[in-house]
């Protein structure tokens, strides 16, 4: 941040990228505070509050955190039902949650989510991004759809000429100019909602501090806190693969709590990251540090307390055509590509495709990456299952002796049916299972092999486990005999 300081080229970056971001997030919270059931100015106080601490809190630089149409969803059913005083509360629990998570290390189960949920998440985010456009393109005047068309000409070429200003403040600027010249009449930001004319002030919910309270908020807190976190580090992630940088997973959790904590202080809905204006400010606008993250918080108070009637006079077809850009950037073509497509093993395209089909169908990202998540574990058990063999050889040394080699990992799914694969009847008295090339990963491989041993016992025959390799040896040790063995 210091370099983009001391870099006038740098800083005119962050400082733009921050204009635009701030114009973009004003539909998207208003948006948001109709689906959550409160007035704008919540989700747009959110916006801001949200945006300015996690520029100083969160651990991934150029981030967007603000209010989100995924965390509305999930409070809405509080205000619908008992009220803006439990929302607030709400929300400051979901942080005080989301705070204790981090800390506990959470974001380290970052690492158990496959690439090819990540590339579902980015496509169906894609597809939401475009299908929230919709309802800007349809029951309107015509002269909408030219406007959003220039607009989309100005971002595809203004860059192949200089990539001084981001193409999407030109695009706004310029629709917003063309409408005012020539005075049509087309839908504005201001048909949106009223905007705020104060700025946001410190809120207290005037909620019972009792196990009842706690009962009615406590259920919908874990949905956001988990939701918010999910989101966040999901788009942490894709940011550090644009970027080609790492950042500080814990800290962005954490982070994201102690930002839901003062939203909530401030009256406001709460929020998480964002990826439509992230991908605005990182890929579309070329912002890399917390100046920018910063800023789209400040411009957008300005905007709408300072600015409001000018900022309402901008059309929403010039906001539109920048977020179905947005839309085309975020889409991983080359996942659909019919040539990956074909070259992709099946399950992996399986992964990516159910990921994307639960969250366009609920419209909710982290319901289609656990979906996703789990869909990758059963295709892996499976696929890892058949991966185990079983070899007979006699001992050349000993008579009356048979050796059963098992090759592959053992856990339950691979080990239960490790049962079927031996000759109780025919097999001599003495019986040796070389486990030299495996590796007992769970309690019902040792059941399994306690259910052969007692097969064999059954016919009055011996059997000797050998080539256990340290950890296995430690784990069959500790189990062994110790669990049932009903086959």
């Amino acid at each position: 941040m210091r370099a983009a300081l001391r870099s006038p080229r740098r800083l005119r970056t962050e400082v733009l990228a921050g204009l635009v971001v701030g114009l973009a997030l004003i539909p998207e919270a208003i948006s948001f505070s109709i689906i959550a059931g409160v007035d704008p100015r919540v989700g747009l106080f959110a916006s801001f509050t949200m945006a300015v601490s996690i520029a100083f809190l969160g651990g991934r630089p150029a981030m967007i955190s603000a209010a989100t149409g995924a965390v509305a969803l999930v409070i809405a059913p509080v205000m619908r039902d008992h009220g803006f005083e439990y929302l607030v509360a709400t929300v400051i629990l979901a942080g005080i949650l989301q705070v204790i998570l981090g800390v506990l290390g959470v974001a380290r189960l970052m690492r158990f989510i496959p690439r090819s949920v990540m590339v579902g998440f980015v496509n169906a985010l894609a597809i939401l991004i475009f299908l929230a456009q919709l309802p800007h393109l349809t029951h309107v005047p015509w002269l909408v759809y030219p406007l959003v068309a220039g607009g989309i000409v100005v971002m595809v070429f203004l860059p192949k000429l200089t990539k001084a200003v981001p193409a999407p403040l030109v695009a706004i600027l310029a629709v917003t100019v063309f409408v005012a010249l020539t005075a049509v009449t087309v839908p504005t930001v201001g048909d949106e909602g009223k905007l705020p004319d104060s700025l946001p002030s410190l809120f207290f919910p005037d909620v019972p501090l009792n196990l009842d309270t706690l009962r009615i908020i406590a259920p919908y807190a874990v949905g956001m806190a988990l939701v918010g976190l999910l989101e966040s580090l999901m788009t942490a992630k894709l940011v550090d693969d644009i970027t080609d940088t790492h950042s500080a997973k814990t800290r962005e959790a954490w982070g994201q709590g102690a930002s839901n904590i003062i939203t909530g202080f401030f009256g406001g809905m709460g929020g998480c990251a964002m990826i439509g204006q992230t991908m605005i400010n990182v890929k579309a606008s070329g912002a890399r540090t917390r100046i920018s993250t910063f800023l789209a918080g400040v411009f957008l108070l300005i905007l709408v307390v300072g600015l409001g009637d000018l900022v309402g006079d901008i059309p929403m077809a010039a906001l539109v055509a920048v977020m179905i850009m947005v839309s085309v950037g975020t889409l991983d073509w080359h996942s659909i590509h019919p040539k990956t497509l074909r070259r992709m093993p099946r399950s992996e395209t399986t992964v990516m495709v159910s990921t994307v089909v639960v969250v366009v169908i609920t419209h909710n990202l982290a319901i289609g990456v656990v979906v996703g998540v789990i869909v990758a574990m059963v295709l892996f058990a499976r696929r890892v299952a058949h991966f185990t063999t079983v070899t007979a050889t006699t001992h050349p040394d000993e008579e009356d002796t048979k050796i059963y080699a098992v090759t592959g990992e053992l856990f339950f799914a691979s080990s239960n049916d490790l049962v079927y694969q031996f000759d109780y009847r025919g097999d001599p008295a003495t019986v040796v299972i070389d486990l030299s090339d495996s590796h007992i990963w769970d309690a019902s491989t040792v059941a399994t092999l306690d259910a052969i041993t007692t097969k064999y016992q059954r016919y009055g025959k011996t059997v000797r486990i050998v080539g256990l390799n340290p950890s296995s040896a430690e784990r069959h040790e500790r189990l062994a005999g110790q669990l049932s063995a009903g086959h």
